[in-house]
């Protein structure tokens, strides 16, 4: 419909006129602001059933914000809270006139007459609170999609974490004072005492636990070794122990072999029944009972594969957040780090993309607050060094940024793969079925090397100290005769090749 505008003289499309949008205002929930505000001054039962939700920042109008930071204060300071100790702490911090005096403080609390419905309340607030943070990111996502000087993957990457922020619901200030951080610091130390010293990750290696008190939250640890050594062989049994034993999620992201190998190899760690015995189906009776009995709890256990080859450091940080997000892994486990790429970041030599994939695993495990482990290869200074052979740092294949940005660098060696019946110890002992842990970085604790039990036949470590069962021990002999007994460095057929690692 259009009319003729009689100042002009000219036409009027009322069509174009509907559509022009009018503005739009960010989503909030002031009533219910001043409602859980009021309900907090009144009722300590209320203070309890927000206090971990909110922040002042999920407030939409300042004064709120102002308040809210106040009862927090006094909350954490372990001090009454009501209108009197509220008013006067915003009077110390110069803020009472900015809110509206104690008129503004005591109409909050006439607003309400307890705190019975204030968690539901506060979670309509925080959800107002995400709407305009999901507003704010698209935003910017918006604008920056727009500028063509802005890498597409570097965008993606971005625009992920923060949304993950807003799923995990980690919407904090980018800063915490000294005082706050305090608390917290006391409040793990607390519980690492009720939890007899283990901070971190149970890996089931006695020794290794006791050293590191379990793998740590936002920690990079590199494990590297020569190919053969077993690294892959360590971090099956570790994630094995970690899924089965303690009920750890974990993520193994192997780019290298299939998810139906990585998984097979467990399978013969679990059972006890030879990888070739499993490939070819070649089983009695008695063990097809083993296997279907031994894998039940390798089935419900909560461990994640993705064998995604030439994985970029930017896919592995998406799928990373997914896992946590969705499935609450936690750990992650990269085997290994020289196959994977700098996606759209590449450039440069091979040192400087290792450099920068590095970095990112260390951003990751920081963001994402769980332990990142990275098998990394060694040079071949290794294999033309004399002596023993036992790694050093030095020894770290293709750049020295790995030794930086890690928290832990560690080293897996065995004497046995190189025609050594004997450690380098005074007491020459026997090195036959035995591997070496070898810490040789750790940031925030001791250095060690630490000697664990290696199965060759069923790419096994566990605690040197660990006595088999009859039944195992039964298992074993069945499956392994004298005449056919494989070498532990053969036991996959992995032979001294860089590009195949063990």
């Amino acid at each position: 419909m259009e009319k003729t505008n009689p100042i002009v003289g000219t036409k009027i499309d009322k069509s174009r006129i509907i559509s022009l949008e009018k503005g739009k205002i960010p989503p909030q929930a002031v009533e219910l602001e001043e409602a859980v505000l009021g309900a907090m001054m009144i009722d300590r039962k209320g203070i309890d059933d927000v206090i971990d939700v909110l922040s002042s920042d999920a407030f939409y109008d300042s004064k709120h914000q102002e308040i809210y930071a106040a009862i927090y204060e006094l909350f954490q300071n372990s001090e009454p809270i009501d209108l009197l100790t509220v008013s006067n702490l915003l009077k110390k911090n110069g803020k009472l006139d900015f809110v509206g005096g104690d008129f503004a403080l005591i109409r909050l609390t006439q607003k309400v007459a307890s705190s019975a419905h204030i968690e539901f309340h506060a979670r309509i607030i925080l959800q107002k609170y995400i709407q305009r943070k999901l507003i704010s990111i698209s935003s910017e996502i918006i604008e920056n999609a727009y500028d063509d000087g802005t890498d597409v993957f570097e965008l993606l990457d971005d625009a992920e974490a923060k949304l993950f922020e807003v799923t995990q619901g980690n919407l904090k200030k980018s800063s915490e004072d000294a005082g706050s951080l305090v608390k917290q610091a006391l409040k793990k130390i607390q519980e690492i005492g009720n939890s007899e010293g283990m901070s971190g990750l149970e890996t089931g290696f006695t020794k290794l636990d006791a050293l590191t008190s379990g793998w740590q939250p936002s920690d990079l640890v590199i494990i590297a070794a020569r190919p053969g050594m077993g690294k892959t062989a360590f971090v099956i049994s570790m994630a094995k122990n970690m899924a089965i034993d303690f009920g750890h999620g974990v993520a193994v992201f192997s780019l290298e072999m299939s998810s139906v190998q990585l998984i097979t190899r467990m399978i013969s760690s679990e059972t006890g029944l030879t990888s070739e015995k499993l490939r070819k189906g070649n089983l009695e009776p008695h063990e097809w009972e083993q296997l279907n009995v031994k894998v039940k709890k390798l089935s419900d256990a909560p461990i994640f594969i993705d064998d995604t080859p030439s994985l970029s450091v930017f896919d592995l940080r998406a799928k990373a957040r997914r896992l946590v997000s969705q499935h609450g892994v936690k750990i992650i486990v990269i085997d290994y780090l020289q196959l994977m790429t700098a996606g759209g970041k590449a450039g440069g030599n091979r040192e400087q993309e290792i450099s920068m994939i590095s970095r990112n695993l260390k951003a990751l495990a920081k963001e994402l607050a769980v332990p990142v482990i990275a098998l990394s290869q060694l040079s071949r200074a290794v294999e033309t060094r004399g002596g023993s052979k036992r790694p050093l740092l030095s020894d770290l294949r293709e750049s020295g940024a790995i030794e930086q940005d890690a928290d832990i660098v560690s080293f897996i060696f065995r004497p046995e793969y190189y025609g050594m019946t004997e450690w380098d110890d005074d007491e020459h002992t026997p090195c036959e079925g035995q591997g070496e842990f070898i810490v040789a970085k750790h940031r925030n604790g001791g250095l060690d090397n630490i000697r664990l039990k290696f199965t060759g036949h069923l790419a096994k470590f566990s605690d040197l100290e660990e006595s088999f069962s009859s039944e195992f021990q039964s298992s074993m002999n069945a499956d392994v005769s004298p005449d056919h007994r494989i070498e532990p460095k053969d036991a996959f057929g992995d032979d001294d090749d860089d590009d195949m690692p063990f």
